[in-house]
């Protein structure tokens, strides 16, 4: 992989870090705040190897609310119940009330 790539998923990583528990983000948001808007597909691949990162992966979903990366997470509920441990409530793979959880980087930063 290219360092820039490289450097791009760490930034990626250093954000996902900040989300607080019981906060969920997405990616475009974690893009746009890096920077790179357009880019949140690549933010999506850098929480896919994320996994022995120390980062909290399950925080991070689409922009409405749907945990569209569940399936890198070992197990087929993992992500879900990793998101209601910390009093995150799920109902058919869709946060509820997510605005009200939304954690945006650009203005908690």
């Amino acid at each position: 992989m290219q360092e820039k790539t490289l450097n791009f998923f760490e930034k990626v990583y250093e954000v996902a870090r900040l989300i607080p528990d019981g906060r969920v983000t997405s990616y475009g948001a974690i893009a746009k705040y890096l920077g790179a808007a357009k880019s949140a597909r690549m933010v999506g691949y850098a929480m896919n190897g994320s996994g022995a990162k120390d980062v909290p992966a399950h925080r991070v979903v689409n922009r409405k609310g749907l945990l569209t990366g569940k399936f890198h997470f070992d197990g087929t509920n993992l992500m879900q119940q990793l998101l209601e441990n910390e009093g995150v409530t799920v109902v058919e793979n869709q946060i509820q009330n997510f605005e009200s959880l939304f954690w945006d980087p650009a203005k908690e930063l």
